[in-house]
């Protein structure tokens, strides 16, 4: 199973998640996709996340972008599973500060608040370091507009490590690297 975590403001609807279900319909696998829409809070982002996790049959592969990223770093301290992080958050807490206020959803309508409550959340949730390197695929380009990809590769240095020139911080070669993923 794959555990899609998307980003900020974002959605089951991102095109990494429809990516990957739209592989693994291909194979006739699409019953292994799973992506929950997260709540803007945090604690009930990672609450939901964990929910799913423990009721699953079997590990879930946890594919996380951006602070989805953060929070399958997070996940997989706490459950010891594998996790691709795709231009991920590091220090989420402190890269979100920015963004307190009104938000609006990408795919959607929806607005939401965030908050500095939220933001202190994150910063409870922060780890000094990846739990288990090994479990921890870091994929990365060097273009990305949003987050620095030198504080992702200082900060998984010793995980399995992918990172391309160019790009940007929705991961332009994001199907190009699902075998990858897959293979993980």
């Amino acid at each position: 199973m794959f555990l899609v975590i998307h980003g900020f403001t974002s959605s089951s609807r991102s095109t990494k998640a429809q990516q990957l279900l739209k592989w693994l319909k291909a194979q006739g696998r699409e019953d292994e996709w799973v992506c929950p829409d997260l709540p803007i809070d945090p604690a009930e982002a990672i609450e939901l996340l964990s929910k799913i996790i423990e009721n699953s049959a079997t590990p879930p592969k946890l594919v996380g972008s951006s602070l989805g990223g953060f929070y399958a770093t997070v996940l997989s301290a706490k459950y010891n599973l594998k996790a691709v992080v795709i231009n991920p958050a590091v220090n989420a807490g402190l890269v979100l500060r920015r963004a307190i206020g009104p938000q609006k959803a990408w795919h959607s309508e929806e607005t939401y608040e965030f908050t500095q409550a939220h933001v202190d959340s994150l910063n409870k949730m922060d780890l000094l370091a990846p739990a288990d390197p090994e479990n921890i695929f870091l994929m990365a380009e060097m273009a990305d507009e949003t987050l620095d990809w030198k504080r992702a590769a200082a900060f998984y240095r010793d995980c399995h490590q992918l990172i391309f020139r160019g790009g940007d911080h929705g991961f332009s070669r994001f199907e190009q690297v699902i075998p990858l993923i897959d293979s993980f």
